[in-house]
């Protein structure tokens, strides 16, 4: 079931049914995220005319390219190889007229790889205020609020940079909810947050930032481009891939060996552990009462959780998840899970996920492996790999966020 959800959203199976005819003029091709790369490869493969520019991806998901470069760059917490691409990014728009195409392919990811401070902003500010936010327990679309009011690139800044060429946008998208606004904090999209938003949000958290990045917000210097600014009427945004299509495609899946599938939501969010509690509540009503499902059945999950991490662990939401989830079921029969991220890295790990089974719990003990104590401290991925029980894929080249798997015999 995982395989056919990474598989369902390959750039290659999406990208061709949404490309336009050539333009009379240039088309130029721009984007970042952990499945830009891929998704050139596809546009190239499927495009008639002239074709230029350039996208940025992570570091190890670079595919051959010959008319589309391929940057690459550092992800969770930016570096100077993104900065760069931005920069470079924004000045190979410059200067297009009517007659041209920008083609802008985004995935997830794209937030921290398109790096470009804003004005007064050092890229050693951008990375500290990224670090701050993985850790804070904010979600996704607060974390990509401060991060558009404070980005030379993002918040549709991108696009209102290729006026007046006509912008069409592909997004995979891997948040929850699909809006175009929150994938790579949406640098060809209008966005109707504002300054005292993001604001609001480093304040709620406790979020540490430099002096100038609260002084850029304050002062809203760092207003984004809005719904109305004429630099975004010829801008076109198209979803190409959602979670809820990986959704399916497992769920075709599951049906085919003999289960009865269920697909609780393509949008859960919430702290990892709690989501992970409510799963396994349900999970052993189903398994001991036959309520609200019978098995045997599959329960499904995609969206994007988050962690606070308050111990020394290295984090990741899909196994910290999986641990709340195995310490909750307390080795109910019949029950196994996988949770894992579709891009290939759960966190900052180059590991996906984990599974766990009945006896988990049992082998971790018999290891001198206390589950609990983990979980404190945040450190499920050490936890698996003790057991051996890490999903590892290498890189997908595609991301559609978190898929979550329990099966109920």
């Amino acid at each position: 079931m995982f395989n056919a959800a990474i598989a369902a959203a390959q750039p290659a199976l999406c990208i061709p049914g949404h490309l336009p005819p050539p333009p009379k003029g240039r088309t130029v091709v721009v984007g970042a995220g952990k499945a830009s790369a891929e998704m050139a490869r596809a546009l190239e493969q499927n495009w008639p005319g002239q074709l230029e520019g350039m996208v940025v991806t992570r570091y190890g998901y670079d595919v051959p390219c010959s008319r589309i470069r391929i940057a690459q760059a550092a992800h969770p917490v930016p570096d100077a190889a993104g900065q760069l691409a931005a920069m470079q990014m924004l000045a190979s728009v410059q200067g297009l007229t009517e007659d041209d195409l920008v083609i802008a392919l985004i995935s997830g990811g794209g937030s921290a790889l398109l790096a470009a401070p804003a004005e007064g902003l050092t890229l050693e500010d951008e990375q500290a205020i990224n670090a701050a936010l993985l850790t804070s327990g904010a979600s996704i679309s607060e974390m990509n609020c401060v991060r558009r009011h404070l980005s030379a690139i993002k918040g549709g800044r991108l696009a209102a940079a290729c006026y007046p060429a006509r912008v069409l946008t592909l997004l995979i998208s891997d948040v929850p909810g699909d809006d175009p606004m929150d994938i790579a904090s949406g640098p060809t999209v209008a966005d109707p947050t504002t300054c005292a938003e993001a604001l609001e949000i480093i304040d709620r958290y406790g979020i540490a930032v430099p002096h100038a990045a609260r002084l850029l917000l304050e002062s809203g210097a760092g207003e984004t481009v809005k719904p109305s600014d004429i630099r975004l009427s010829r801008c076109e945004t198209r979803i190409v891939v959602t979670p809820q299509m990986a959704l399916e495609a497992a769920a075709e899946v599951g049906r085919k060996a003999g289960y009865t599938v269920h697909i609780l939501s393509d949008s859960m969010e919430g702290e990892a552990r709690d989501i992970g509690k409510a799963h396994a509540a349900l999970a052993r009503q189903v398994s001991l009462h036959r309520q609200p499902f019978k098995g045997p059945c599959v329960l499904l999950s995609g969206g994007e959780t988050t962690v606070t991490v308050r111990g020394a662990g290295r984090g990741g939401r899909n196994v910290e998840f999986l641990l709340s989830l195995a310490i909750a079921l307390n080795g109910c029969e019949g029950v196994h899970a996988l949770a894992g991220d579709t891009d290939g890295v759960d966190g900052a790990e180059e590991i996906a996920g984990a599974v766990i089974t009945p006896d988990t719990l049992s082998r971790a003990r018999k290891a001198g492996v206390d589950p609990r104590a983990y979980l404190e401290r945040n450190d499920a991925h050490s936890f698996f790999e003790a057991l051996g029980d890490s999903v590892i894929t290498g890189p997908t080249l595609t991301n559609v966020n978190d898929f979550r798997a329990i099966v109920i015999g």
